[in-house]
């Protein structure tokens, strides 16, 4: 009697397939939240797809996604900045001062980016030089430089009448339809995302925030490296303080206040772990559209905003948590297979 042929095992189903590439891509994962998102509150709410919501939208998440590019690189190498949200602020409200006092507006914008990296590049020389944990460093220089706006503005603000005519519409312009402000953040998440993935430097990034001894053995100097992250940190938060200034118009010694929540929960959400060495610009861009999308939709069908704040937490602690879950979870398989 022929043996009966033994069943194949039945492959993962199509929901199985979908799950399994979702879970591996937090990129991935944030598109298809979004789009299920933008279905669920349109049901609700049919402005929230018109294009000047969506316009609105995408350009307030093209500024934070800028600086999250910056909070990311911060983020991989086991680190954080806790000050960008003052940076924003005062490049901000600087600009807007030099604008004001008729300088020519690509001197001031370079103005403002400079400034932004200098005020990065304090952060990095003090946790350098120092070795003073970059979360004391930054709380310190967050309360610093937002004190030095305050000084700076002597009580008052930046009006939109204070700067060149048109100026405010950059916020709205678009090139072939796009926003350009999304292309600017497009280039720079670009670009960043470029110098991680095919440069040497990226590469010590990630190394120093795997296993900052081991990169000392294999000759990267992860102080020199850290340095440099925090001053690119603090130059992209001077791109998105600029920006800042152009899409309000009005400025304010407060601008940008409570920002560095958003800006790190997009860090988070998008898959940069915080325990250093993994993750991307693009996830962490991802994270900033995602977030924003969430503020936007609480507007919409006029749900308090006190819940934004409440979201952003949840947000972290659910990330981080699964990224916990994840390290484990791998970890218990490397231990198997070594076995």
């Amino acid at each position: 009697m022929a043996a009966s042929a033994t069943p194949k095992a039945a492959g993962p189903s199509l929901v199985g397939r979908v799950t399994r590439t979702l879970g591996r891509s937090r990129e991935l994962t944030l598109i298809a939240l979004m789009i299920v998102m933008a279905g669920l509150v349109t049901a609700g709410a049919p402005q929230f797809l018109s294009p000047g919501n969506l316009g609105q939208v995408t350009a307030m998440a093209a500024i934070i996604a800028i600086v999250a590019a910056g909070e990311a690189m911060v983020v991989m190498t086991k680190n954080i900045d806790m000050s960008l949200e003052s940076t924003i602020g005062l490049v901000a409200f600087l600009v807007g001062v030099l604008l004001r006092g008729s300088l020519p507006v690509p001197a001031a914008w370079a103005v403002g980016i400079g400034v932004g990296l200098l005020l990065g590049m304090v952060n990095g020389a003090v946790i350098t030089a120092f070795r003073i944990p970059a979360i004391v460093v930054t709380l310190g220089t967050l309360s610093i430089f937002r004190g030095i706006v305050f000084i700076f503005a002597g009580g008052k603000q930046v009006d939109v009448a204070d700067l060149p005519p048109g100026y405010t519409d950059l916020a709205t312009d678009t090139i072939l339809g796009i926003p350009l402000f999304v292309i600017v953040a497009a280039v720079i998440v670009t670009a960043v995302a470029l110098m991680l993935w095919k440069t040497r430097f990226g590469r010590q990034i990630y190394a120093v925030g795997s296993n900052a001894e081991a990169a000392a053995i294999l000759g990267i100097h992860s102080r020199t490296v850290t340095f440099a992250v925090f001053a690119l940190a603090g130059m992209l938060g001077g791109v998105a303080g600029v920006m800042w200034g152009i899409y309000f118009g009005t400025i304010y010694a407060t601008s940008a206040s409570g920002v560095v929540l958003q800006i790190v929960a997009a860090v988070v959400v998008g898959g940069v772990s915080i325990s250093g060495g993994t993750g991307t610009v693009v996830g962490a861009a991802l994270g900033a559209l995602f977030l924003a999308l969430i503020n936007n939709a609480l507007l919409v069908l006029q749900m308090p905003q006190e819940l934004l704040q409440a979201i952003y937490g949840a947000v972290i602690l659910i990330a981080v948590s699964a990224d916990a879950f994840l390290s484990r979870r791998h970890q218990v398989v490397a231990r198997e297979v070594r076995a």
